[in-house]
């Protein structure tokens, strides 16, 4: 399983942006495959998942949020929208429906992790499933990270009162993950 460089970049960002103190502690944390990924990210690059980004992010939790996996994973998950769909991407999220966004959003996780899939299920105006179908190193850092990315995109798209809920989980041994998604 493999993680685009795009989206591991955000990792050491959020730390040094948020904990800039604690950005070499952080580092010195990692072990030796996660420094060498760490310290010089290549955005085209694809890197396993495990030390580029669950790894580093299990680390962030431990020594930032007190070892809550939801609450770390997500915030990053937040950073990382923010980070990736700035300048015109965001224009072009802002001014898109978010039912738009969410139909292209089969595309955009492929540009993240390989091999994925990720599809719109059950379409609705203020509402979708999102089903993560294929995922072969399932993550509960990864999935926590993955919906905290959807809850700040579809807020970037301008939809108030965001919810996003994981009501299945391929890290827990089912058969999907599933992101119930909703907004007013």
């Amino acid at each position: 399983m493999e993680i685009k460089g795009t989206a591991v970049k955000t990792i050491p960002e959020f730390v040094k942006q948020r904990h800039p103190g604690e950005y070499l502690k952080w580092v010195n944390s990692l072990s030796v495959a996660s420094k060498k990924i760490v310290a010089d990210v290549n955005v085209a690059t694809w890197y396993p998942l495990q030390p580029a980004a669950v790894e580093p992010t299990q680390k962030v939790i431990e020594m930032f949020f007190g070892g809550d996996v939801k609450m770390g994973a997500w915030e990053l998950g937040r950073y990382s929208a923010d980070v990736s769909l700035n300048g015109i991407y965001k224009l072009y999220v802002k001014f898109s429906s978010p039912g738009h966004i969410i139909s292209r959003a089969s595309r955009i996780f492929a540009a993240y992790y390989n091999p994925s899939k990720l599809e719109a299920s059950e379409l609705h105006p203020n509402s979708v499933k999102l089903l993560m179908t294929e995922f072969n190193q399932p993550s509960e850092v990864i999935e926590y990270r993955i919906a905290g990315w959807i809850e700040r995109a579809l807020e970037i798209s301008g939809c108030k009162g965001v919810e996003v809920k994981i009501t299945e989980s391929l890290a827990k041994g089912q058969s999907k993950t599933v992101y119930e998604n909703s907004w007013k």
